[in-house]
């Protein structure tokens, strides 16, 4: 990957995107670099696709994996993910649980399916010790009942956050990171952008989920990790914050949320 010139630009972290279906992720990282984005997590949603993301992460010093069953996928279960795990931990690649979590917007598999394999996969983040990955929609109280009923990991972040003031303060009584996304460009998005309003910016991370959900105003093009900076811009301008000050905290945040080491500027 290309070196930054960290002096002159902010540097961030997309800290889910989706690389494993690409087909030159290479050019990906080159175009991130170009932007100041320093590190990418790649974020597992089936069992054979966190073995892509392995793979990847293992080619590339700037990237990290997730290993995850996603919601969509529950009803093929989790078979062969928690060896997946601890062949990522041996080989240094991996960095964290999911995504998982509830998904009653599509329900492509049973609620009930969701429900198990979402706790299954708490569970693997207890025992492992990684952190956890939650994607949530339409899904608030049964997510927040199947955490507290397992327990919430230390280190857990809802990818992709959606919710409102209110859900966004039952995350964080919880303990959890929000990660904020292109959505919180779009005027639609008031509920969203009053709860990163008013969130601590020691509780947010930024993401692209890459190739989905490109910010405005790139909106229905192919998303892509360089477009992160554009998410901390916009978080930057509701929270009333210099860009520089908000790249340096959400890069902060990510790198210790994932157990990276810190930059050394």
């Amino acid at each position: 990957m290309p070196e930054i010139n960290r002096s002159s630009e902010p540097v961030w972290v997309d800290n889910h995107c989706h690389l494993d279906d690409e087909d030159d992720v290479a050019a990906i990282l080159i175009d991130a670099a170009a932007s100041g984005v320093e590190t990418l997590i790649c974020v597992g949603v089936t069992v054979e696709r966190s073995r892509q993301c392995l793979e990847i992460a293992s080619r590339h010093d700037d990237v990290h994996a997730t290993a995850g069953v996603h919601p969509h996928d529950a009803s093929d279960g989790v078979a062969g993910l928690e060896d997946l795990l601890q062949e990522g931990i041996e080989r240094g690649v991996l960095v964290a649980v999911g995504e998982c979590g509830l998904d009653y917007f599509y329900e492509h598999s049973p609620k009930s399916d969701q429900r198990a394999i979402f706790a299954s996969q708490i569970q693997m983040a207890h025992s492992s010790g990684l952190p956890l990955v939650i994607h949530t929609r339409d899904a608030w109280e049964d997510t927040f009942d199947v955490l507290d009923s397992e327990g919430i990991p230390e280190r857990t972040v809802f990818h992709c956050f959606t919710g409102g003031p209110q859900e966004a303060e039952q995350c964080l009584v919880r303990g959890a990171m929000l990660s904020i996304s292109g959505i919180v460009t779009f005027g639609s998005a008031k509920e969203l952008r009053a709860a990163v309003t008013a969130a601590p910016i020691e509780r947010l991370m930024v993401e692209t989920d890459s190739p989905y959900l490109a910010p405005v105003p790139f909106r229905g093009k192919k998303n892509r990790p360089a477009l992160v900076v554009r998410v901390g811009e916009e978080v930057a301008a509701l929270k009333e914050l210099p860009v520089e000050r908000v790249a340096t905290r959400t890069t902060a945040n990510a790198r210790k949320f994932y157990g990276l080491d810190p930059l050394h500027t």
